[in-house]
């Protein structure tokens, strides 16, 4: 799987396909208003990815994503984990992980064959990584 974008050549970034564990990925700035890089054919919506963000500002005790789910590459997930830094979301076997940085939100998706526990593992990683180099 190869990444389009600027960021192609970061070694950090084609982590997350490369691990056997995320099969599709986009990066996008930490407001959603700009796609850094994606798996060829994984769109995530406009309004999709300003869902995501506002649920990282929600503070409410039921945020509006635990109780309505959320849609990412027009397919809906139920919402598993939700707080200032993580968004999980399942739909059947599959299902998404999307964590937020510094300045980045890494949005990606699990094939049914890959534990959800892996796939959080990774892109949780990368998160950790990313913000101790500033991003």
């Amino acid at each position: 799987m190869s990444w389009q974008g600027k960021y192609f050549h970061l070694p950090e970034l084609r982590f997350l396909v490369a691990s056997g564990n995320i099969d599709k990925a986009a990066i996008f700035n930490s407001e959603g208003t700009s796609v850094w890089a994606s798996s060829p054919g994984f769109t995530v919506a406009p309004a999709e990815i300003q869902a995501v963000v506002a649920s990282f500002a929600d503070k409410e005790d039921v945020k509006k994503v635990q109780s309505e789910g959320f849609h990412i590459a027009s397919e809906k997930f139920i919402t598993l984990k939700s707080d200032d830094r993580s968004l999980y979301g399942k739909k059947g076997k599959e299902g998404v992980v999307i964590v937020k940085t510094k300045q980045a939100i890494l949005v990606a998706h699990y094939p049914e064959s890959v534990q959800p526990g892996s796939a959080a593992t990774t892109v949780e990683q990368l998160g950790d990584y990313l913000i101790k180099v500033g991003y």
